[in-house]
């Protein structure tokens, strides 16, 4: 009985580790695709301005997280799609949580201009200082503050525009047609 035992251990393990080797192959002639897929899906964390302005680029992630406050003498321009759960979706998340997704702390992002060309995108629970230019549909400001002026590119873009959650825009919303 102890031999059939040991026996079918044996057959387990080799079987095992044939499966292992073999998914390992499979991953490695994959693995370049996996890597492409990831770039979109994970976020970028940052607390420089050089990291975000890279982050928020057409190669950037769907999320950029900020740490801190950042300021910055340089145009932000937003660009590029990306996917979140099958949505097309960029977040710019001005705030800190806890595990249990509770605001612990709000950050201001300081720029002489923001330009949002990336569609859905959603300033979320800080502040941005500066003023933001909209040239793509769906432009958010969801429990967070722009303390300068929004200029749409279109009439479109402004009526896809919203304030949400306390959402609050200190100037003025204004179509540059």
């Amino acid at each position: 009985m102890k031999r059939i035992q040991v026996l079918g251990i044996a057959t387990a393990l080799l079987l095992l580790i044939t499966l292992i080797g073999c998914g390992n192959k499979e991953s490695a002639d994959t693995a370049e695709e996996t890597k492409e897929a990831d770039a979109v899906s994970t976020a970028s964390i940052v607390d420089t301005a050089q990291g975000f302005l890279k982050a928020a680029g057409e190669d950037g992630t769907w999320i950029i997280a900020v740490t801190q406050d950042i300021t910055t003498d340089q145009e932000i321009v937003v660009d590029g799609q990306f996917t979140r759960r099958d949505e097309i979706y960029r977040k710019i998340a001005l705030y800190a949580q806890d595990e249990d997704r509770n605001v612990t702390d709000r950050y201001t992002l300081t720029a002489p201009k923001l330009t949002v060309r990336s569609e859905n995108t959603r300033i979320q629970g800080g502040t941005f200082v500066g003023d933001v230019y909209v040239e793509a549909n769906k432009f958010h400001v969801y429990d967070g503050k722009v303390e300068g002026n929004i200029y749409f590119a279109t009439e479109e873009y402004k009526s896809s525009f919203s304030l949400q959650e306390g959402g609050e825009v200190t100037g003025e919303l204004k179509v540059l047609e």
